[in-house]
């Protein structure tokens, strides 16, 4: 089932995976679930303060929501009304070479890259 936005938030999610480093992410996180900020940080090859600025924009339009597990901060995808959109990025994702790279630099380190 779809549920349908009013105009005003569908332009604020679509502002909101406008920038291919937060689509990058969404892939990410997509992908794999749940993520360390330093899984993302290192695989993305950002800065912390980059990807943390990407992610607070995601989480503040409702797109990720994050978690505490001593001092490492974990991301998910929230799953709302989304799901359409989601499958897409994947699709899409799995034939962007980029996101692809992404892919593989996570799963070459387990996505255990830079944590604990």
């Amino acid at each position: 089932m779809i549920h349908f936005m009013d105009s005003q938030s569908l332009a604020a999610l679509f502002k909101t995976l406008s920038e291919p480093v937060r689509l990058r992410i969404v892939y990410l996180l997509l992908e794999r679930g749940e993520l360390c900020v330093c899984d993302l940080v290192e695989t993305l090859q950002l800065s912390q303060s980059v990807v943390s600025r990407h992610l607070a924009y995601l989480r503040h339009n409702g797109l990720v929501s994050n978690r505490r597990e001593g001092v490492w901060i974990y991301y998910r995808v929230t799953q709302r009304c989304c799901e359409p959109l989601f499958d897409y990025i994947r699709q899409a994702g799995a034939a962007n070479s980029e996101m692809q790279d992404d892919l593989a630099r996570l799963d070459a380190t387990g996505g255990q890259i830079g944590c604990g």
